[in-house]
Protein backbone atom coordinates (compact mmCIF):
# COMPACT_ATOMS: atom_id res chain seq x y z
CA UNK A 1 0.00 0.00 0.00
CA UNK A 2 1.14 3.52 -1.09
CA UNK A 3 1.32 6.88 0.76
CA UNK A 4 2.75 10.03 -0.01
CA UNK A 5 3.59 13.36 1.67
CA UNK A 6 2.36 16.44 0.05
CA UNK A 7 4.64 20.00 1.34
CA UNK A 8 2.92 23.38 0.86
CA UNK A 9 5.53 24.57 -2.13
CA UNK A 10 3.77 21.78 -3.75
CA UNK A 11 6.67 18.94 -3.64
CA UNK A 12 5.55 15.14 -3.31
CA UNK A 13 7.35 11.96 -1.75
CA UNK A 14 5.61 9.16 -2.56
CA UNK A 15 6.42 5.59 -0.84
CA UNK A 16 4.82 2.72 1.54
CA UNK A 17 2.62 2.99 3.94
CA UNK A 18 3.07 1.44 7.43
CA UNK A 19 1.11 2.05 10.82
CA UNK A 20 -2.43 3.83 10.38
CA UNK A 21 -4.73 4.47 7.58
CA UNK A 22 -5.52 8.04 7.45
CA UNK A 23 -4.06 11.55 7.00
CA UNK A 24 -3.04 14.25 8.85
CA UNK A 25 -1.49 17.95 8.94
CA UNK A 26 1.32 19.64 10.28
CA UNK A 27 4.86 20.97 10.73
CA UNK A 28 7.18 18.84 8.52
CA UNK A 29 10.82 18.69 10.19
CA UNK A 30 13.33 16.25 10.88
CA UNK A 31 15.41 14.72 13.63
CA UNK A 32 19.02 13.21 13.38
CA UNK A 33 19.00 11.02 16.30
CA UNK A 34 19.66 7.53 15.60
CA UNK A 35 17.72 6.37 18.34
CA UNK A 36 15.21 7.09 21.02
CA UNK A 37 12.04 6.96 18.49
CA UNK A 38 9.72 6.01 20.68
CA UNK A 39 10.58 8.44 23.16
CA UNK A 40 10.54 11.15 19.95
CA UNK A 41 6.63 9.90 19.07
CA UNK A 42 5.27 10.35 22.33
CA UNK A 43 6.94 13.44 23.35
CA UNK A 44 4.29 16.54 23.52
CA UNK A 45 6.86 18.93 22.11
CA UNK A 46 6.08 16.94 18.59
CA UNK A 47 2.36 17.93 18.60
CA UNK A 48 1.15 18.69 15.33
CA UNK A 49 4.45 17.89 13.46
CA UNK A 50 5.34 15.88 10.72
CA UNK A 51 8.86 14.15 11.96
CA UNK A 52 11.45 12.75 8.95
CA UNK A 53 14.30 10.53 10.82
CA UNK A 54 17.46 11.49 9.12
CA UNK A 55 19.12 8.08 10.23
CA UNK A 56 18.48 5.30 7.87
CA UNK A 57 17.30 2.49 9.64
CA UNK A 58 14.48 2.59 12.07
CA UNK A 59 12.28 0.15 13.88
CA UNK A 60 15.17 -1.99 14.73
CA UNK A 61 15.09 -2.61 18.46
CA UNK A 62 11.00 -1.79 18.26
CA UNK A 63 8.71 -0.44 21.16
CA UNK A 64 8.03 -1.21 25.02
CA UNK A 65 5.38 0.16 27.73
CA UNK A 66 8.30 1.59 29.38
CA UNK A 67 9.69 4.10 27.10
CA UNK A 68 6.58 6.54 26.76
CA UNK A 69 7.07 9.96 27.76
CA UNK A 70 3.84 10.73 28.36
CA UNK A 71 0.34 9.42 28.35
CA UNK A 72 -0.12 9.34 24.65
CA UNK A 73 1.43 10.22 21.06
CA UNK A 74 1.33 13.39 20.09
CA UNK A 75 2.88 13.50 16.25
CA UNK A 76 1.10 14.31 13.47
CA UNK A 77 2.56 11.87 11.22
CA UNK A 78 6.36 9.68 11.13
CA UNK A 79 8.43 9.41 7.66
CA UNK A 80 11.77 6.54 7.69
CA UNK A 81 13.86 5.42 4.89
CA UNK A 82 13.57 2.10 5.86
CA UNK A 83 11.16 0.35 8.30
CA UNK A 84 12.30 -2.61 10.33
CA UNK A 85 9.62 -5.21 10.19
CA UNK A 86 11.55 -7.86 12.11
CA UNK A 87 13.00 -6.24 15.41
CA UNK A 88 15.81 -7.74 18.06
CA UNK A 89 15.63 -6.31 21.43
CA UNK A 90 15.28 -7.89 25.35
CA UNK A 91 12.69 -5.79 25.97
CA UNK A 92 10.68 -5.14 22.48
CA UNK A 93 7.29 -5.70 22.80
CA UNK A 94 6.01 -4.81 19.40
CA UNK A 95 7.21 -4.12 15.91
CA UNK A 96 6.97 0.13 15.34
CA UNK A 97 4.57 -1.04 12.20
CA UNK A 98 2.23 -2.42 14.89
CA UNK A 99 2.74 0.56 17.34
CA UNK A 100 1.99 3.05 14.30
CA UNK A 101 -1.17 1.37 13.81
CA UNK A 102 -2.40 1.09 17.56
CA UNK A 103 -1.98 4.47 18.15
CA UNK A 104 -3.32 6.00 14.67
CA UNK A 105 -0.25 7.60 13.40
CA UNK A 106 0.25 7.66 9.76
CA UNK A 107 3.52 6.21 8.39
CA UNK A 108 5.57 6.52 5.23
CA UNK A 109 9.11 4.60 4.51
CA UNK A 110 10.88 3.75 0.90
CA UNK A 111 11.25 7.75 -0.16
CA UNK A 112 14.89 9.29 0.09
CA UNK A 113 14.72 10.54 3.52
CA UNK A 114 17.71 12.47 2.67
CA UNK A 115 16.30 14.39 -0.39
CA UNK A 116 13.49 15.68 1.95
CA UNK A 117 16.04 16.74 5.04
CA UNK A 118 18.00 18.88 2.55
CA UNK A 119 14.39 19.79 1.02
CA UNK A 120 13.43 21.36 4.72
CA UNK A 121 17.52 22.48 5.39
CA UNK A 122 17.25 24.57 2.17
CA UNK A 123 14.01 26.25 2.07
CA UNK A 124 13.02 25.95 6.00
CA UNK A 125 10.33 23.52 8.14
CA UNK A 126 6.99 23.64 6.13
CA UNK A 127 3.51 22.60 6.43
CA UNK A 128 2.67 18.90 5.10
CA UNK A 129 0.12 16.58 4.83
CA UNK A 130 0.54 13.07 5.17
CA UNK A 131 -1.93 10.60 3.87
CA UNK A 132 -2.00 6.49 3.26
CA UNK A 133 -5.64 6.68 2.37
CA UNK A 134 -6.58 9.81 -0.36
CA UNK A 135 -3.93 10.48 -3.08
CA UNK A 136 -5.40 13.37 -5.28
CA UNK A 137 -3.33 15.89 -4.75
CA UNK A 138 -5.64 19.00 -5.56
CA UNK A 139 -7.81 16.72 -2.70
CA UNK A 140 -4.60 17.00 -0.37
CA UNK A 141 -3.77 20.36 -1.31
CA UNK A 142 -7.19 21.95 -0.42
CA UNK A 143 -7.00 20.23 2.75
CA UNK A 144 -3.45 21.33 3.79
CA UNK A 145 -4.56 24.78 2.99
CA UNK A 146 -6.85 24.84 5.82
CA UNK A 147 -4.03 24.43 7.96
CA UNK A 148 -3.15 27.03 10.11
CA UNK A 149 0.32 25.74 11.14
CA UNK A 150 1.76 26.92 14.48
CA UNK A 151 2.96 30.10 14.63
CA UNK A 152 0.56 32.55 16.52
CA UNK A 153 -1.39 29.50 17.64
CA UNK A 154 -1.62 28.30 21.08
CA UNK A 155 -1.04 24.41 21.30
CA UNK A 156 0.06 23.73 24.98
CA UNK A 157 -3.56 23.77 25.71
CA UNK A 158 -3.93 20.84 23.50
CA UNK A 159 -1.45 18.38 25.87
CA UNK A 160 -1.15 19.89 29.30
CA UNK A 161 -2.65 18.02 32.10
CA UNK A 162 -6.45 18.95 33.00
CA UNK A 163 -5.48 18.80 37.05
CA UNK A 164 -3.10 18.98 39.38
CA UNK A 165 -1.35 15.42 40.25
CA UNK A 166 1.59 14.06 42.19
CA UNK A 167 4.19 12.11 41.01
CA UNK A 168 6.24 9.86 42.36
CA UNK A 169 8.33 7.72 39.81
CA UNK A 170 12.63 8.07 39.86
CA UNK A 171 14.67 6.97 37.47
CA UNK A 172 14.88 3.19 37.09
CA UNK A 173 18.33 1.35 36.28
CA UNK A 174 16.77 -1.21 33.64
CA UNK A 175 19.83 -3.49 33.83
CA UNK A 176 19.00 -4.07 37.73
CA UNK A 177 15.38 -3.23 37.98
CA UNK A 178 16.28 -0.83 40.74
CA UNK A 179 14.05 2.63 40.63
CA UNK A 180 16.21 5.63 42.44
CA UNK A 181 13.72 7.40 45.02
CA UNK A 182 15.44 8.86 47.95
CA UNK A 183 14.16 10.84 50.74
CA UNK A 184 11.80 13.71 49.84
CA UNK A 185 13.33 17.05 50.49
CA UNK A 186 12.39 19.71 48.10
CA UNK A 187 9.00 20.09 47.04
CA UNK A 188 8.32 21.29 43.30
CA UNK A 189 5.45 22.36 41.35
CA UNK A 190 5.83 21.71 38.06
CA UNK A 191 4.19 23.76 35.00
CA UNK A 192 2.78 21.68 32.37
CA UNK A 193 3.25 22.77 29.02
CA UNK A 194 3.49 19.38 27.68
CA UNK A 195 6.40 17.37 29.74
CA UNK A 196 8.29 14.61 29.49
CA UNK A 197 7.83 12.18 31.78
CA UNK A 198 12.52 11.64 32.59
CA UNK A 199 11.88 15.23 33.53
CA UNK A 200 9.86 13.79 36.33
CA UNK A 201 11.58 10.92 36.96
CA UNK A 202 14.90 12.99 37.49
CA UNK A 203 13.17 15.79 39.65
CA UNK A 204 11.81 12.84 42.03
CA UNK A 205 15.25 11.23 41.73
CA UNK A 206 16.95 14.35 43.46
CA UNK A 207 14.49 14.01 46.32
CA UNK A 208 12.04 16.65 45.00
CA UNK A 209 8.49 15.87 45.97
CA UNK A 210 6.70 16.46 42.65
CA UNK A 211 3.47 18.19 41.89
CA UNK A 212 1.93 18.53 38.45
CA UNK A 213 -0.36 21.48 37.11
CA UNK A 214 -2.13 22.41 34.23
CA UNK A 215 -0.19 25.39 32.06
CA UNK A 216 -2.80 27.84 33.03
CA UNK A 217 -2.50 27.48 36.64
CA UNK A 218 -2.23 30.87 38.49
CA UNK A 219 0.77 32.60 40.56
CA UNK A 220 -0.98 32.57 43.18
CA UNK A 221 -2.24 29.15 43.15
CA UNK A 222 1.47 28.09 42.64
CA UNK A 223 2.75 30.34 45.67
CA UNK A 224 -0.53 29.00 47.58
CA UNK A 225 1.57 25.34 48.38
CA UNK A 226 4.28 26.56 49.11
CA UNK A 227 6.65 25.21 47.33
CA UNK A 228 10.83 25.31 47.15
CA UNK A 229 11.11 25.33 43.40
CA UNK A 230 9.23 25.63 40.41
CA UNK A 231 9.62 24.15 37.14
CA UNK A 232 8.58 25.74 33.79
CA UNK A 233 8.67 22.17 31.59
CA UNK A 234 9.19 21.54 27.80
CA UNK A 235 6.14 21.83 25.32
CA UNK A 236 4.93 22.32 21.48
CA UNK A 237 4.67 25.10 19.14
CA UNK A 238 5.24 29.38 19.60
CA UNK A 239 5.76 30.47 23.15
CA UNK A 240 4.20 33.91 22.38
CA UNK A 241 0.75 32.95 22.45
CA UNK A 242 1.23 31.40 25.73
CA UNK A 243 0.92 34.51 27.23
CA UNK A 244 -1.36 33.55 30.70
CA UNK A 245 1.93 31.31 31.44
CA UNK A 246 4.94 34.58 30.51
CA UNK A 247 2.56 36.58 32.73
CA UNK A 248 2.28 33.94 35.72
CA UNK A 249 5.75 33.47 35.51
CA UNK A 250 6.83 37.22 35.37
CA UNK A 251 4.67 37.23 39.23
CA UNK A 252 6.88 34.46 40.29
CA UNK A 253 10.13 35.63 39.70
CA UNK A 254 12.32 36.42 42.51
CA UNK A 255 9.91 34.86 44.86
CA UNK A 256 11.11 31.41 44.76
CA UNK A 257 13.47 29.19 42.37
CA UNK A 258 12.93 28.58 38.65
CA UNK A 259 14.29 26.23 36.30
CA UNK A 260 13.00 26.07 32.85
CA UNK A 261 13.45 23.38 30.08
CA UNK A 262 12.70 24.18 25.95
CA UNK A 263 9.28 25.84 25.93
CA UNK A 264 10.22 27.04 29.85
CA UNK A 265 13.28 28.68 28.62
CA UNK A 266 11.47 30.51 26.32
CA UNK A 267 8.49 31.47 28.20
CA UNK A 268 11.19 32.69 31.05
CA UNK A 269 13.00 34.88 28.65
CA UNK A 270 9.37 36.72 27.99
CA UNK A 271 8.94 37.35 30.91
CA UNK A 272 12.17 39.05 31.64
CA UNK A 273 11.42 41.12 28.51
CA UNK A 274 12.78 38.94 25.74
CA UNK A 275 11.65 38.19 22.29
CA UNK A 276 11.39 34.70 20.67
CA UNK A 277 11.25 34.42 16.85
CA UNK A 278 10.94 30.77 15.02
CA UNK A 279 13.89 29.03 13.26
CA UNK A 280 14.50 28.34 10.04
CA UNK A 281 13.92 24.80 10.35
CA UNK A 282 14.69 23.86 14.07
CA UNK A 283 16.81 22.22 16.55
CA UNK A 284 15.90 17.97 16.28
CA UNK A 285 18.30 15.49 17.72
CA UNK A 286 20.75 14.00 20.42
CA UNK A 287 23.94 15.60 18.85
CA UNK A 288 23.92 19.40 19.50
CA UNK A 289 27.21 20.64 20.60
CA UNK A 290 26.36 23.86 23.31
CA UNK A 291 29.12 26.02 24.69
CA UNK A 292 28.54 26.48 28.79
CA UNK A 293 29.46 29.90 29.15
CA UNK A 294 30.68 29.84 32.57
CA UNK A 295 32.56 26.89 32.07
CA UNK A 296 34.35 26.78 28.38
CA UNK A 297 33.01 22.93 28.44
CA UNK A 298 31.44 21.58 25.63
CA UNK A 299 28.32 19.79 25.86
CA UNK A 300 26.50 17.55 23.21
CA UNK A 301 23.04 17.77 23.55
CA UNK A 302 19.22 16.57 22.84
CA UNK A 303 17.31 19.33 20.80
CA UNK A 304 13.53 19.46 19.91
CA UNK A 305 12.59 23.47 19.02
CA UNK A 306 11.84 25.48 16.52
CA UNK A 307 11.31 28.76 18.29
CA UNK A 308 14.39 30.42 19.67
CA UNK A 309 15.47 33.28 22.15
CA UNK A 310 16.28 36.26 20.68
CA UNK A 311 19.78 36.80 22.40
CA UNK A 312 20.10 41.15 21.34
CA UNK A 313 16.46 41.58 23.14
CA UNK A 314 17.33 39.70 26.20
CA UNK A 315 18.53 43.00 27.87
CA UNK A 316 17.57 42.52 30.94
CA UNK A 317 20.35 43.93 33.93
CA UNK A 318 20.34 40.83 36.12
CA UNK A 319 20.55 37.91 33.39
CA UNK A 320 23.46 36.53 32.39
CA UNK A 321 23.50 34.49 29.09
CA UNK A 322 24.92 30.79 29.89
CA UNK A 323 24.89 28.23 26.89
CA UNK A 324 25.50 29.34 23.60
CA UNK A 325 24.92 26.49 20.25
CA UNK A 326 27.69 26.07 18.29
CA UNK A 327 26.00 25.04 15.46
CA UNK A 328 23.83 28.74 14.87
CA UNK A 329 25.17 30.46 17.75
CA UNK A 330 21.82 30.80 19.24
CA UNK A 331 21.10 31.04 22.84
CA UNK A 332 20.55 28.02 24.72
CA UNK A 333 20.56 29.04 28.17
CA UNK A 334 19.80 31.79 31.00
CA UNK A 335 20.66 32.43 34.39
CA UNK A 336 19.38 34.84 37.36
CA UNK A 337 21.16 35.06 40.46
CA UNK A 338 18.76 37.87 41.79
CA UNK A 339 15.60 36.44 40.60
CA UNK A 340 16.80 32.75 41.05
CA UNK A 341 16.12 31.73 38.25
CA UNK A 342 17.76 30.02 35.16
CA UNK A 343 16.74 27.91 32.09
CA UNK A 344 17.95 25.84 29.39
CA UNK A 345 17.04 25.62 25.64
CA UNK A 346 17.85 22.19 24.92
CA UNK A 347 16.86 18.38 27.45
CA UNK A 348 18.96 17.56 29.68
CA UNK A 349 16.75 14.66 30.87
CA UNK A 350 17.84 13.44 27.41
CA UNK A 351 15.38 10.64 26.33
CA UNK A 352 16.83 10.06 24.09
CA UNK A 353 20.04 11.65 24.14
CA UNK A 354 23.48 12.23 26.03
CA UNK A 355 23.64 13.10 29.88
CA UNK A 356 26.34 15.74 29.56
CA UNK A 357 23.72 18.27 31.04
CA UNK A 358 22.50 15.85 34.32
CA UNK A 359 24.12 18.50 36.43
CA UNK A 360 22.01 21.43 35.60
CA UNK A 361 19.32 19.08 37.81
CA UNK A 362 21.65 19.27 41.00
CA UNK A 363 21.98 23.28 40.06
CA UNK A 364 18.33 23.02 40.56
CA UNK A 365 18.77 21.60 43.68
CA UNK A 366 21.44 23.96 45.25
CA UNK A 367 19.36 26.60 44.03
CA UNK A 368 16.43 25.62 45.98
CA UNK A 369 18.94 24.83 49.04
CA UNK A 370 20.69 27.97 49.05
CA UNK A 371 17.04 30.02 49.01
Amino acid sequence: MKAILLLEDGTVFEGKSFGAKGYKCGEVVFNTSMAGYQEILTDPSYHEQIITMAYPLIGNYGTNKQDWESKKNFVSGFIVKENCNYPSNWRNQQSLSDYLKENNIVGLEGIDTRALVKHIRTLGAMRGIISSDEFNIKTLKQKLDEYPGLVGRDIVKNVTSKKPYKWDKGVIDVLENKELKPEKKYKVVALDFGIKQNILRLLRSHGCEVLVVPAKTSAADILAKKPDGVFLSNGPGDPAPVDYAVDNVRKLLGKVPIFGICLGHQILSLALGAKTYKLKFGHRGANHPVMNLRTGQIEITSQNHGFCVDMDSLAHKDVELTHLNLNDKTNEGLFSKKLKAFSVQYHPEASPGPHDSNYLFNDFIKLMKKA
